[in-house]
């Protein structure tokens, strides 16, 4: 089972194997589905790449911030717990270190998006 741990920005949780994609909360939210599991899943890898195309393309910090945010929520609806909290870092810190935190995202979605077409046999 997950834990979780609750702080200012809500619900964060850890896959209990360490997993990229916390498999566990993925079904709850599917209902089980698995079809549903899979159409989400490819969604986000989608939306991942274009989110890190318009953030690897753009300086302004209100740009960076709506997008961080826009990846954080659908990582959470997954189960990407460390893409979420990377999200966050660059959400909360635009002014200073968005190189960095930038990079520690791009890393997650990475890990994430292979730990997805692994799963998915593609």
């Amino acid at each position: 089972m997950a834990q979780a741990a609750f702080g200012n920005s809500g619900e964060t949780e850890r896959a209990p194997d360490g997993a990229a994609i916390d498999l566990a909360h993925l079904a709850r939210h599917t209902l089980g589905n698995r079809s549903l599991e899979r159409e989400v899943l490819r969604l986000f890898v989608t939306q991942a790449e274009m989110v890190l195309a318009r953030l690897e393309d753009t300086q302004h910090a209100m740009v960076i911030r709506e997008q961080a945010h826009t990846i954080k929520g659908s990582a959470r609806g997954i189960g990407a717990w460390k893409v979420a909290l990377a999200a966050e870092a660059l959400q909360d810190d635009t002014a200073s270190g968005t190189e960095s935190a930038l990079i520690v995202l791009r890393k997650a979605i990475e890990e994430a998006n292979a730990f997805i077409a692994d799963l998915l046999g593609e």
